[in-house]
């Protein structure tokens, strides 16, 4: 008689309680899937149905249970938020999957198709699917509501120069729309020597000034105002406002450094020219390539000022030029010979030799001896025929002062033909002071010249300044974004300007030069009209020669160009141009 095992180790066989179908038996619930699924719902409980709240003013989604979180359709951070709405019946079963289901973008709803888990009976685990529908509640943030009410900040950024051009806010407007500082930010306001910028938030406005003490070398003062408290609870709401002050010296500006300070700054001459301005101001003597760095707080412990800016800058004519060996960096040192391009001016300042007299040559030594060719024109400080009221200035040796300090090439012949530029910039759109009237048509460059009169021609002139200074300063247009021109508006613009040039030199210009802007900016026709306007009168300031004439202008061939004239690269331009609109509700135009 053969030994037969127990039936316990053989897999058995039960039938199914409710429909009879044949299961294993160790289904201890005794019921097949579907029987089991019709008695028991795992997803009892849970809400197929809930509501999630969404801002139309800054596009936010409400993270409950009070925080409003920027989140793309159909993105982790949407499915986030989502999913907290029904976090806490979530927490009994436990969750598989989530995605998103397809709805119309009109129809203001949002499904989920969730997944979940949980077990029933003794060794008994159900999975079950179902879908989730999100009505989108549309209202308002409470930033937003705030914002909607005029002045009702809680923090503002004043930012001040005391300087007579507005290149520098200019230059900053770029640098903030790169970095994209101006996000949080609820208006901009121009006022008389700067701007001020408004939050709703304190953080936001000390993140602001972190940044400005960045980019440029400032000094930060903060004060406080109480606006009401509560006595019962202790506190108390304030508003925020912090001064910035930037540093007073720009590019290009004439430097005379007070005798103590330049011996414990590497014993550099006193006498130096601002080669750059970044989070500290870079000081270059070019007569020996002596280079000094100023941070900010070394210079607001013995703070100075220019002695002469770009306004006060004179074309020069280069006669002869011959390096002398040293270099530093894109700086040669070279003697050069040079002459007023322009056949004006006082009396004789010049030597007992007769040099440097009344439109006579001056010698000069120059840091400009890697770029600068005979027949160059070259902007640069007269010293012979200015005075100065600095104390440090007259402390120097009058035999130590050179008669001419250059600065930096410039191209006369092709600032005076109207060529459109192939690049262009963001700005950034504002309220007006508050003193502009209500319906006022001035207008300015992003965050400048809404003022109007004076100050909107002033800005239009630092404006076509700004613009050279970016064209020929490649390691300044790495630091902010250029966008491409359409080259059909290019044309227009420069055809415009072109007209506005012809029909206003004799008004613009006592010489009769009418040299065109060549500038690419705003969008309305009369924008190339006034940046031609500020062209002839930034020529002309500079001193341009007299002898040219409107007609000779169109007629002159292209051989008359400069052949090293700053070319842009296209591949150093950007797509996708789209203005920028910060708090413009007073119903002008971004330009």
């Amino acid at each position: 008689m053969e030994y037969e095992p127990d039936a316990a180790g053989r897999e058995s066989y039960i039938l199914c309680a409710d429909c009879g179908t044949v299961i294993s038996s160790a289904n201890g619930a005794g019921l097949c899937v579907g029987c089991l699924r019709n008695s028991v719902d795992i997803t009892d409980g849970i809400p197929k149905e809930a509501s999630i709240n969404f801002c139309r003013g800054c596009e936010r989604f409400l993270s409950p249970p009070q925080t409003w979180t920027a989140a793309q359709p159909e993105s982790r951070e949407l499915l986030a938020i989502c999913l907290k709405k029904i976090a806490r019946p979530l927490m009994k079963v436990r969750l598989i999957d989530a995605s998103f289901v397809w709805t119309e973008p009109h129809s203001r709803r949002i499904k989920l198709k969730i997944t979940v888990q949980k077990e029933v009976l003794a060794n008994t685990v159900l999975q079950q699917t179902f879908v989730l529908t999100l009505v989108v509640q549309t209202g308002q943030c409470p930033q937003c509501t705030r914002l909607a009410a005029k002045n009702t900040w809680k923090a503002s950024v004043q930012v001040r120069q005391k300087v007579t051009h507005k290149r520098t806010f200019l230059f900053l407007e770029q640098i903030i729309l790169k970095h994209n500082a101006h996000k949080d930010t609820i208006s901009i306001t121009e006022k008389r020597d700067g701007l001020d910028f408004f939050y709703t938030e304190r953080n936001m406005a000390i993140k602001m000034v972190e940044f400005l003490a960045s980019v440029v070398p400032v000094r930060t003062k903060g004060s406080e105002q109480l606006i009401s408290s509560d006595t019962h609870n202790g506190t108390s709401n304030y508003k925020f406002t912090y001064s910035v002050e930037i540093v007073p010296i720009c590019k290009d500006d004439l430097v005379c450094i007070p005798r103590p300070l330049a011996k414990s700054w590497g014993n550099i001459s006193p006498l130096t020219i601002c080669s750059r301005v970044g989070n500290s101001i870079h000081l270059l003597d070019p007569v020996t390539l002596q280079q000094t760095d100023v941070t900010s707080p070394v210079y607001w412990r013995a703070p100075f000022e220019s002695l002469a800016t770009v306004s006060d800058l004179v074309e020069f004519v280069v006669l002869d030029i011959e390096p002398v060996g040293a270099a530093r960096g894109r700086h040669v040192l070279a003697d050069a010979q040079v002459t007023r391009a322009s056949g004006t001016g006082g009396g004789g300042g010049g030597d007992d030799e007769g040099m440097g007299g009344s439109d006579g040559i001056f010698h000069a030594r120059t840091h400009l001896g890697a770029i600068l060719q005979p027949g160059d024109t070259v902007l640069g400080y007269d010293l012979t025929r200015t005075n100065f009221n600095n104390d440090a200035f007259d402390q120097l040796d009058a035999d130590r002062i050179p008669h001419v300090v250059l600065v930096k090439k410039t191209y006369p012949n092709r600032r005076r033909k109207a060529r459109p530029r192939n690049w262009k910039l963001k700005s950034i759109a504002k309220e007006a002071d508050d003193g502009m009237a209500e319906g006022s048509a001035a207008v300015g460059r992003g965050a400048l010249g809404r003022r109007g009169g004076l100050d909107q021609k002033n800005v239009e002139r630092d404006y076509e300044l700004f613009l050279r200074d970016l064209e020929e300063d490649k390691e300044m247009r790495a630091a902010i974004n250029l966008y491409r021109a359409d080259q059909e508006a290019a044309a227009a613009a420069a055809s415009a300007a072109a007209a506005a040039a012809g029909a206003d030199s004799d008004v613009a210009m006592g010489s009769g030069a009418a040299p065109g802007s060549g500038t690419r900016g705003g969008k309305r026709r009369t924008g190339a009209a006034r940046q031609a306007e500020a062209a002839m009168e930034l020529d002309g300031d500079v001193g341009m020669a007299p002898d040219v004439d409107a007609g000779a202008e169109a007629d002159a061939s292209d051989d008359d160009d400069d052949e090293d004239f700053p070319e842009i690269d296209m591949d150093e331009l950007l797509e996708h141009f789209e203005d920028m609109d910060v708090g413009a509700d007073d119903g002008s135009e971004v330009v």
